[in-house]
């Protein structure tokens, strides 16, 4: 039997993201008991906490205590605040015991915004990483060597696991499901569920904002013009010349800046207003293509 422990830290947890995981588990359960006789699947949720409020709310779960269970095959940390400070003294001992249940073998997964307390760990080091889209901006400055992969919804490297935001976790579920059980199994737990088990990008839920958490002046008003004048042909040498910023320089400052080259922020800004305008309005794809 494959012992699955979610890991609750100290602060903010979604509860959410734990029912949903256990509940596609459960039914790949159910569906191996009806072929084989027994559950695959041993389920615990285990913390340093073990009384905890959950959401910020008055809904409390009791965990199993780190100390007194046994060494598990997979550690699933759920969607959290990405705030947390997971690195924090609170937060240490959870962060060792990680770290060393992997060393021993233990894979390790994380849903949505888990990922800020498995790259706090270290492991993570110039590896893949997905999260929330809406999280991205933030992971990026706090794990600058992480590899964030933004548009994925799953990675997997070296016994590390990761999913995007929100309910697209399930994808992971079936994932890990479709790795442990077969094919199979994956795609009735898919079935029963309804989800999209051939999922594989979050990129049509990016609402892209630009980033603009930075303190380059020059730039920001650049990104706004860019933004203002998106159904325009906006080269380099344009906004070299229009904000009086040398090419070089200005190419620069904008990637350090935004983490984009110019050319780059130019093309997502101009897919995001196609998305807004096939979401929103009537005109169709080849309208919105043309402008």
């Amino acid at each position: 039997m494959k012992k699955i422990f979610f890991l609750l830290p100290e602060g903010f947890t979604r509860l959410s993201s734990i029912l949903l995981a256990t509940d596609v588990f459960e039914f790949a359960n159910q569906y191996v008991m009806s072929r084989d006789g027994k559950p695959y699947y041993d389920i615990k949720i285990v913390g340093t906490n073990i009384s905890q409020k959950l959401c910020n709310s008055h809904v409390s779960i009791k965990v199993e205590n780190i100390n007194n269970v046994e060494r598990p095959d997979l550690i699933i940390i759920p969607a959290a605040a990405a705030e947390n400070n997971y690195a924090s003294r609170k937060n240490k001992k959870l962060l060792e015991w990680v770290v060393d249940q992997y060393k021993d073998g233990t894979e390790l997964a994380s849903l949505c915004t888990g990922s800020f307390l498995l790259a706090a760990t270290g492991l993570f080091k110039n590896m893949e990483c997905a999260t929330h889209w809406i999280a991205a901006n933030l992971f990026t400055k706090m794990f600058p060597n992480v590899r964030l992969c933004t548009d994925k919804i799953i990675t997997d490297s070296k016994g590390l696991y990761t999913a995007g935001g929100a309910l697209s976790s399930s994808n992971l579920i079936l994932y890990l499901i479709e790795k442990y059980n077969g094919r199979e199994v994956a795609i009735y737990c898919a079935k029963v569920m309804h989800l999209d088990i051939d999922r594989n990008s979050q990129s049509a839920f990016i609402i892209f904002e630009g980033q603009k958490d930075h303190i380059d002046v020059d730039i920001k008003k650049m990104q706004i013009f860019i933004e203002k004048n998106a159904d325009e042909k906006i080269t380099i040498d344009y906004l070299a010349e229009k904000f009086f910023i040398p090419k070089r320089s200005l190419v620069r400052r904008f990637k350090k800046a935004t983490n984009n080259t110019p050319i780059e922020y130019i093309q997502r800004i101009k897919m995001e207003v196609a998305k807004r305008n096939l979401e929103s309005g009537r005109k169709s794809v080849n309208e919105i293509m043309y402008e």
